[in-house]
């Protein structure tokens, strides 16, 4: 018997509850084989990976994103803003996006993976040079103007009061 998920048997409200659920699952398993391969292999290596990863995955992301939005090739800041919003993790991480002259800052206020770590008496996750190719690929993706720096992100925190920081700059 062939079976088929029909989405259109759930309420809005299920829904949301459903993307909620994957979020946390795609999370979970973006986790599972980081700290996989952190026992077997060290830090070092786990980072190794998770950029390679993410340098692949975060463009994946990001071209979809852009195609469901119907954005133009040169999207801009409104363009980043809104393909943002739609990331994976972005709905269930709380964050904040600001846009000033052509800039865009954003800002993770919560981050799951590193509530996750401290709860399990885990060091910090070192995202910072990971989160340089996430995000620089990400923006590149959504438009080729971007250049994407670091804030504040751990190791790096020059601002305590969130998890990790990243200002986007448009050179038209």
């Amino acid at each position: 018997m062939e079976s088929k998920l029909n989405l259109s048997q759930y309420s809005k409200e299920e829904l949301i509850e459903l993307i909620t659920l994957y979020s946390k699952n795609w999370l979970a398993m973006d986790g599972v084989w980081f700290q996989s391969v952190e026992r077997e292999l060290g830090m070092d290596a786990a980072m190794q990976h998770d950029a390679e990863a993410w340098r692949r995955f975060t463009v994946i992301e990001a071209k979809r994103i852009k195609e469901f939005l119907k954005l133009p090739e040169h999207a801009g800041l409104e363009g980043l803003a809104k393909a943002l919003q739609l990331r994976f993790y972005a709905h269930i991480n709380r964050d904040d996006i600001e846009i000033v002259g052509n800039t865009l800052t954003y800002t993770a206020i919560d981050c799951r993976v590193q509530t996750a770590r401290k709860r399990k008496g885990m060091a910090l996750h070192p995202c910072k040079s990971v989160g340089l190719v996430e995000y620089t690929g990400f923006a590149q993706t959504i438009d080729d103007r971007f250049t994407c720096e670091c804030v504040s992100c751990y190791p790096d925190i020059t601002d305590a009061s969130c998890c990790c920081k990243w200002l986007f700059t448009l050179h038209e």
